[in-house]
């Protein structure tokens, strides 16, 4: 069996629901929304002011999609180029590969040395 407080909560709970229904149903009637005035920013309705959403639809994506490749850039440093690790770039010699590898402890100075020879140098 229910109580009266439960009815009651139940009651108002209905009341606040369907009240905003109610106040919407007494609107007045919007007839004439669609019929002839100020259109888009009051410039005459004409189709040269509908071009203006396009272009700045595509403003906006490029604007975006620019915005997201500065981001990438910058998150992942600079860019190195196409250039292999193990590629020499020009001017670099055979002598100078082996220096750098002695440098970074890839070789012993025994090995360094007896490359150095090899190499003629």
């Amino acid at each position: 069996m229910e109580t009266f407080p439960t009815r009651n909560f139940a009651a108002a709970i209905a009341v606040l629901v369907l009240l905003p229904g109610s106040a919407w149903a007494q609107a007045p009637a919007d007839t004439d929304r669609y019929a002839y005035g100020p259109h888009m920013m009051w410039w005459g309705g004409g189709w040269y002011a509908m071009i203006f959403g396009p272009l700045f639809m595509i403003l906006m994506l490029a604007v975006l999609i620019a915005a997201v490749v500065v981001l990438l850039r910058w998150i992942g440093g600079p860019w190195q180029g196409t250039v292999l690790p193990h590629h020499t770039p020009p001017g670099r010699t055979s002598l100078d590969i082996l220096k750098e590898r002695f440098a970074r402890g890839e070789i012993d100075k025994d090995e360094f040395e007896e490359r150095r020879r090899v190499l003629g140098e």
